[in-house]
């Protein structure tokens, strides 16, 4: 279940740097608990709102704060807006550190408008860059960076990285792969999900563990 607290968060993962969830090397956080559950989503693995763990607004603060080599941080799930308030609340933290908020969300842009929701009003207000629209499998396109199907919009909220529209999106998805200091290997980024377990399965047969 999602806490009650707005200073609250259950939380799936977080990633204290890369440079696969958006632009530049960012801290990553990836919520728990999806409403929307896209067939074919890569990140099955959290959207029961049961699963994860919580962490307060406060802490997870202090460890984004710690990173001395980022620009900014992601919003990932799961879906953010199911917990907007406090993410709302720690992309304020951010942004006073001249940190970037760059958010995900598989909400059309144009439904969070409608709604006038005050809580989801007040994460798209400390967003940035907005990655907004469901995964669809029958327009699935890994051509551009951190989307994986053609509907997916860019929405830029202010004009930190206005730039990316100019330059028309050069880079492209790709996995990122992090070697923990337990050993464990870490998988993230966008790319096919046939990819993905395909790459567990050899890694795998070398005894290593992803998450």
């Amino acid at each position: 279940m999602l806490p009650e607290n707005n200073h609250v968060l259950r939380i799936h993962r977080f990633l204290p740097e890369t440079e696969a969830e958006g632009p530049g090397r960012r801290a990553a956080l990836w919520v728990q608990g999806c409403p929307i559950q896209c067939p074919g989503c890569a990140n099955g693995a959290t959207w029961s709102f049961n699963g994860g763990y919580q962490a307060t607004v406060e802490d997870l603060f202090d460890q984004i704060r710690k990173q001395h080599n980022i620009e900014g941080v992601t919003f990932i799930g799961g879906e953010p807006f199911s917990q907007a308030r406090p993410l709302a609340a720690l992309g304020r933290l951010c942004r006073e550190r001249n940190l970037s908020v760059v958010t995900f969300t598989g909400y059309e842009y144009s439904r969070l408008v409608a709604a006038r929701r005050e809580d989801w009003n007040a994460l798209l207000a400390v967003t940035d860059l907005l990655l907004a629209g469901p995964f669809l499998e029958d327009q699935k396109d890994f051509s551009r960076p951190w989307v994986g199907s053609r509907n997916q919009e860019f929405i830029f909220l202010t004009d930190r990285y206005q730039h990316l529209q100019a330059e028309g999106f050069s880079s492209r998805n790709g996995l990122e792969i992090q070697i923990a200091s337990d050993g464990g290997v870490r998988l993230n980024g966008l790319v096919p999900v046939e990819d993905i377990l395909s790459f567990r399965q050899e890694l795998a047969l070398l005894g290593l563990q992803t998450n």
